[in-house]
């Protein structure tokens, strides 16, 4: 698949086969693409534990369901939990940043040196940063980033993937999880048996904005007309015979319809 087609592709996969495992070296995939994604400071406080259905304790995957993604985690075979870890910065103290320097990503040319991060960045900076009220919202940013190449990843290698949120005392006590670790969503991941269209979302010009917020950023229909053409762009939700699709699937699976 095109990169297009990939993002057009992906959907949040809701039916998989509860009965098809999903390949060890699929799911390694999806880490390594975690694990390139973009972060700043070179932090990536992102964290990931891969759970198998199959494996867990009856009970405890009772405890570990909530109401609106039971069933959900009762399909996919593999479930991935994201957390962040908060002390990668202050443990590092800038470290992580020299390492760039090292390696010539970040240059004396923008104003990187070692002297910079020891005197400026992580004093005035990457320390005060690691502990405000918005460091939470910086590692989300960045971790969202990374689970999203992890996402595209599986989309790209034939799998279907939906997030759904934990529980976070019962997932830290079950998988060791360190107290400090803060917690994301869990990537449900499996092969789809379902066939939906593209889901609804607010118009273009009510999102995107060009200069100020009072201009929308007006869609040119020749890109849009190449976006459809290369897969991106594709039928929306519903397509024909969806209904019929969702009661069939209920029957299989001997779901509520």
């Amino acid at each position: 698949m095109n990169f297009e087609q990939v993002i057009g592709n992906r959907r949040s996969t809701r039916f998989f086969d509860p009965d098809r495992p999903v390949e060890r070296d699929k799911i390694q995939k999806i880490l390594e693409a975690m694990r390139l994604s973009s972060c700043a400071m070179n932090a990536h406080w992102l964290r990931a534990v891969v759970v198998y259905r199959d494996e867990l304790d009856p009970a405890l995957f009772e405890r570990l369901k909530v109401p609106v993604t039971g069933v959900l985690m009762e399909l996919a075979p593999v479930h991935i939990y994201c957390f962040a870890d908060p002390t990668v910065v202050p443990v590092d103290k800038g470290n992580r940043v020299k390492e760039l320097i090292d390696v010539h990503a970040c240059n004396p040319s923008h104003g990187w040196t070692y002297k910079f991060v020891e005197e400026h960045a992580w004093p005035a900076v990457l320390k005060p940063l690691s502990e405000s009220p918005t460091y939470p919202a910086m590692m989300a940013w960045d971790d969202g980033g990374a689970a999203m190449q992890g996402l595209l990843m599986a989309i790209n290698q034939g799998l279907g993937a939906c997030y759904s949120v934990m529980v976070e005392d019962v997932a830290k006590e079950a998988f060791g999880v360190p107290k400090e670790w803060l917690p994301h969503y869990v990537m449900n991941i499996g092969y789809s048996l379902e066939d939906p269209g593209q889901r609804p979302r607010p118009p273009f010009e009510n999102l995107y904005y060009e200069r100020n917020v009072s201009t929308p950023f007006v869609r040119d229909e020749k890109v849009v007309k190449e976006l459809e053409k290369a897969g991106m762009l594709q039928d929306p939700e519903p397509k024909p015979g969806r209904k019929e699709e969702v009661r069939r699937l209920c029957q299989q699976l001997g779901l509520v319809e």
